[in-house]
This record gives structure tokens, C-alpha cells and sequence, in this order.
């Protein structure tokens, strides 16, 4: 398909590389929202089976700092079982509007119950019943089922109340192991640098596009 075009952006000059991927992760995300791009926290994540089989989905950034990147989820969803399995993951932030991505790898955990509680808390309280109200990734007979089903959770835990969290859910953080940053560059020639971790320090690489 001919669907080509040109990447005429500026580049990444080592020079303006921060010693650690969160501070310059920090600014392109604060450059993102600047831009008012859609969903600017949107990321795709990727997990796999024990026998290899991917799979990936978007869902929404709620936190990041040194100790990671932090989404929310139902444990016993499709990716929620996976991780369990098989902690390796790769995140993808894809700002095509700017030519850029960064691209994570790591491993997951999950966060500690206070911090899924108080990030549980601060969700509008649709959010909350739905929580409950999806066994995510099952099938489901109707969408009337699931109506129904968000409903007779509504009538148990009317608006104003406290609605518990879930115990098949929370959040999981993505501890990154690398973190490359994706610039578009004229002719496919793209700047691609890579911070690796090596034990507590980080290597900044120069990929080839």
C-alpha cells in the first residue's frame, strides 16, 4: 500500500539525553498533552502465554516514576492471567501525530493493596461499579446480561456509598528493564536511543532504524 510519507521532525541529539529514562519520558509525555493529542496516556500493552502466544490491547498510563509505569486492570482478565504466568510485558506509547514512540520492556508486578485502594477511591463511581460489574475477558451471553448485571450493583451500592474494591483487582507496574525512544527522521533514517539497564545504573544506545 502506498501509504508513505515523510518524516521531517527534529531529531534526538544525545546531548539532550537525561542520565535515566523517566525525566526525558517526563517531558515527551508533557510535550504530548501540549500538543492536545488525543489520550495522551494511551499505551498498547503486550503480554504472552507460557507457550508464547501474544496478544495486546490499549489501555490508559495512571502513574509512572523511577519504580515504574503503573496501570489498572481485573487480575482474571486475559492479560491479567497472562502476567500472572509470564511477567515479561513491552509497552508502546504511539504519538504519531508528533513521529515518536517509546517503546518499554520490562517485568510486572502488582502494586501494593493501599495503592489500589486509594487510586480505586479516586475513579468516578461508574468506574467503580463497572469494575464489579465485568468479569473482563469472559464471554458474556448480551449486552442485557451486562446491564443487568451493572444495575443490581448499582441498587447494592447506590451513588454516595462506598463501593469496596474488588478483590480481582488493581494495579500492575511495569518495572523497565530498557526503554527506547523512537523519533521519526527524514529518508527512514529515525533516531532510535535506548536506555538498558545494567544493575543499578542505565547504558544510553544508538539504535540502527
Amino acid at each position: 500500500m502506498a501509504m508513505r510519507r515523510q518524516y521531517r521532525n527534529e531529531g534526538i541529539d544525545e546531548a539532550s539525553l537525561t542520565p535515566a529514562p523517566m525525566p526525558l519520558f517526563a517531558r515527551w509525555l508533557a510535550e504530548v498533552v501540549a500538543a492536545d493529542l488525543p489520550e495522551p496516556n494511551a499505551m498498547v500493552v503486550a503480554t504472552a502465554s507460557p507457550d508464547g502466544r501474544p496478544s495486546t490491547r490499549t489501555v490508559l498510563l495512571k502513574e509512572y516514576g523511577e519504580d515504574g509505569f503503573v496501570f489498572y486492570t481485573n487480575y482474571d482478565s486475559r492479560k491479567g492471567r497472562e502476567l500472572t504466568a509470564n511477567p515479561y510485558v513491552s509497552l508502546l506509547f504511539p504519538w504519531h501525530a508528533m513521529d515518536r514512540q517509546v517503546i518499554v520492556t520490562g517485568s510486572a508486578e502488582r502494586v501494593p493493596a493501599e495503592r489500589t485502594a486509594a487510586y480505586f477511591r479516586s475513579r468516578p463511581y461508574g468506574s467503580r461499579i463497572g469494575a464489579w460489574a465485568s468479569a473482563q475477558s469472559s464471554v458474556v451471553a448480551s449486552r442485557e446480561d451486562l446491564e443487568k448485571r451493572y444495575a443490581e450493583l448499582e441498587a447494592r451500592h447506590p451513588e454516595g456509598s462506598d463501593v469496596p474494591v474488588p478483590p480481582f483487582w488493581g494495579g500492575i507496574r511495569v518495572v523497565p528493564d530498557a526503554v527506547e525512544f523512537w523519533q521519526g527522521r527524514e529518508n527512514r533514517l529515525h533516531d532510535r536511543l535506548r536506555y538498558r539497564r545494567e544493575a543499578d545504573t542505565w547504558v544510553i544506545e544508538r539504535l540502527s532504524p
